[in-house]
């Protein structure tokens, strides 16, 4: 059984990157023997990834089959729009709940990030960004509150990915998240809410000027 999940994982990791990314179009038909071929598995992990794709939004099933859905900038917008809501809910909660060891998970991605940059690593960056503002919701407390992120989290870990390549100098987005940091720990919610804000509207351009880059490159 965790060979099965590992495969399963593997799989649906894979398709969400190309979909995400426009490596496989919208529309493309994603048949199930051809995807098995593709990834060495059988069609139980293929199965699985699509309905772990469909629950994100990124395929849709027909009576033909299912398909790509892929994002449009309308998606991106309602994306990003459902990420500040809750993520600014999760900042506003840390108030009440945080303690100073609910804060160690925030730091130590933070320090990571910090590492990355060291190393001009863009792909462990993106990760550690992402763990970043996903900790929030730990220090939050709301389980409710995080499990509707957990959903849409590893879409936007795709769109990072891309967000994070367009920067030739990871040292500003990593200054920008240690001013976050250090404005929600000495207690100023709304000025930490207004940074967020205006970070996930970088983000959101940068992950707008990626689209545009690779569908040039297409």
């Amino acid at each position: 059984m965790p060979q099965a999940l590992a495969l399963g994982d593997h799989v649906v990791t894979q398709l969400r990157h190309a979909i995400v990314a426009g490596e496989i179009p919208p529309n493309t038909h994603l048949v199930e023997s051809q995807l098995s071929i593709r990834f060495d598995v059988s069609r139980g992990p293929i199965r699985d990834a699509l309905r772990q794709l469909e629950s994100e939004g990124l395929v849709e099933s027909h009576r033909r089959g299912v398909f790509a859905v892929g994002l449009r900038a309308s998606d991106v917008d309602e994306l990003y729009m459902l990420r500040e809501i809750l993520e600014v809910k999760a900042l506003e909660l840390t108030r009440a709940h945080s303690t100073d060891a609910s804060w160690d998970l925030v730091e130590g991605n933070l320090n990571i990030m910090r590492d990355r940059v060291a190393a001009n690593d863009s792909l462990g960056f993106s990760r550690a960004d992402l763990n970043f503002h996903s900790a929030f919701y730990s220090v939050a407390g709301g389980k409710r509150l995080e499990s509707m992120w957990k959903m849409y989290e590893p879409t936007f870990a795709v769109m990072l990915e891309l967000t994070n390549a367009e920067d030739r100098d990871l040292g500003p987005t990593y200054q920008d998240h240690l001013d976050l940091y250090t404005t929600l720990r000495n207690g100023d919610i709304p000025t930490a809410v207004e940074m967020l804000r205006v970070h996930l509207q970088g983000s959101r351009d940068r992950l707008t000027n990626a689209f545009k880059r690779l569908h040039a490159e297409a």
